[in-house]
């Protein structure tokens, strides 16, 4: 089992740097192509605020701004990956990822689009075997990320979403939060290529955070049945946050990456009280690979 095509949409946020090091230690490690695809914001979906009384003049001065905005950011994001990818030393450049597969080795290539993000960002990544997304810059709510949801929910693939700062490797101590649901099965089904490839795997369980569902030893007997020995640990939540004490259990194995189920619990309901994926999405510090 490997990773053979990526997708990562950037945006120009600060932390695409982060992303595209991210995918490419992903890239590396299976010979896989990245994708890299930027949106710009389509001019014309501007025109429907006509319909807010705004005269036509006024329309075509707000499309005209978005034009150059959209172009302005488009012209950074392309910078950045052109600034990543020079000197880059066993990596081949393609023009067209159909074409990637006939080259031996980690491969990149680098496409802008005009449209919605969350729309093509999510039918495109059905086309892939994983998607990287970058972390939100510091500040910004991880709620409003339009790539990340759009993946989670609309792709029907796994999401790696890549820390602020770069890993230096990604894959050799992995955890697996478990906690019983259909999120996190489909979690730890995705990550079986980085799995069989980990030094040390620990199954992370609390009482606190297990829903209807199988336990810990049953996720434990399955990846003994793939020839994956993991260990069950316990941990306890901080102050009453679940998420801060898994993600405490995280650093205390010292892993590299995090997998889990996202949103068992609705996503308006995580964004009105928290929750175990918005303090995980918000505050770790390492890839997290996602499944919805």
């Amino acid at each position: 089992m490997a990773y053979r095509r990526l997708l990562l949409p950037l945006t120009g946020t600060a932390a695409g740097e982060a992303a595209l090091a991210t995918a490419l230690i992903t890239a590396r490690a299976w010979g896989a192509h990245v994708h890299c695809l930027h949106v710009r914001v389509d001019a014309r979906d501007v025109a429907p605020l006509a319909g807010e009384g705004l005269s036509g003049a006024m329309i075509e001065e707000m499309m005209a701004a978005t034009e150059r905005e959209s172009g302005e950011r488009a012209d950074r994001v392309r910078t950045l990956f052109e600034k990543f990818t020079s000197g880059l030393g066993g990596v081949t450049l393609a023009d067209n990822p159909d074409t990637a597969a006939k080259t031996d080795g980690p491969t990149l290539s680098f496409e802008a689009i005009a449209g919605r993000e969350e729309d093509i960002v999510a039918q495109q990544s059905r086309l892939y075997d994983l998607a990287v997304v970058p972390h939100p810059e510091a500040g910004e709510d991880v709620s409003s990320s339009d790539a990340l949801h759009a993946i989670l929910f609309d792709s029907g693939r796994p999401v790696l979403i890549a820390p602020r700062v770069a890993p230096a490797d990604i894959g050799n101590r992995i955890c697996v939060a478990w906690n019983g649901t259909a999120e996190s099965a489909a979690a730890v089904a995705a990550a079986l290529p980085w799995l069989h490839k980990a030094a040390a795997v620990r199954i992370l369980c609390a009482d606190e955070y297990q829903r209807r569902g199988p336990k810990a030893e049953g996720i434990q007997a399955y990846l003994r049945w793939h020839s994956i020995n993991a260990e069950i640990v316990p941990f306890k939540p901080t102050t009453r946050e679940v998420g801060a004490g898994l993600l405490g259990a995280v650093r205390d194995f010292g892993a590299d990456l995090l997998c889990m189920g996202a949103y068992s619990h609705s996503r308006l309901r995580q964004l009105i009280l928290g929750g175990v994926t918005r303090h995980v999405l918000e505050n770790a510090e390492i890839p997290v690979l996602m499944c919805r």
